[in-house]
């Protein structure tokens, strides 16, 4: 196989949950965001906006909310110096006849698309990261003064790792994929 900084890059990349307290750099965060706004999305809705919490005040005070009661076993996030809140926007119409038509939540699949963007140029430049989907969508939309309409659908704890995780097992290549054939 042919070498490949894309796979390299797509190998190294953990899920973290222990963080540095060192603040990270708008830049970086800056080039992450970008990376998520250039995703590709069904009719080019970019049905999603990514809300980067990295005040200190504002952090703690979005992740009491966010972490709380049966979601308090996700709370190691709070210790990130980032949290990055990703909310769901009303799409374009057609987006919307095609989840309809398809029966497949596009802006979901969108959503997941912009954030693995942002995590791969996350990792390019040395931080961590871990999705997170075990938190309050009502208590963080809140925290952020979200309207109606609006829904936190994922978040991203973010920050200079204080620890190297070990890979964990995949699948062989022959049980995740085939040519023409089931």
């Amino acid at each position: 196989m042919p070498e490949s900084r894309f796979l390299e890059l797509a190998a190294a990349r953990r899920s973290v949950r222990k963080y540095k307290a060192d603040p990270v750099e708008r830049e970086k965060l800056d080039l992450c965001l970008e990376a998520a706004r250039l995703a590709p999305s069904a009719c080019n809705a970019q049905p999603c906006k990514f809300i980067i919490i990295d005040e200190p005040a504002l952090r703690e005070k979005f992740c009491a909310a966010a972490f709380t009661g049966v979601y308090s076993a996700t709370r190691f996030a709070a210790a990130a110096p980032v949290m990055v809140a990703v909310v769901a926007d009303t799409g374009k119409l057609s987006a919307w006849l095609g989840n309809q038509v398809q029966d497949t939540n596009f802006r979901l699949v969108d959503i997941g698309i912009a954030a693995e963007h942002f995590v791969l140029a996350a990792a390019e430049q040395g931080l961590g990261t871990c999705w997170i989907g075990w938190f309050s969508a009502k208590g963080a939309a809140k925290a952020l003064g979200l309207g109606s309409g609006r829904k936190v659908e994922v978040l991203i704890s973010l920050g200079y790792p204080a620890e190297s995780p070990a890979p964990r097992p995949r699948k062989p290549k022959e049980a995740f994929g085939s040519y023409n054939k089931p």
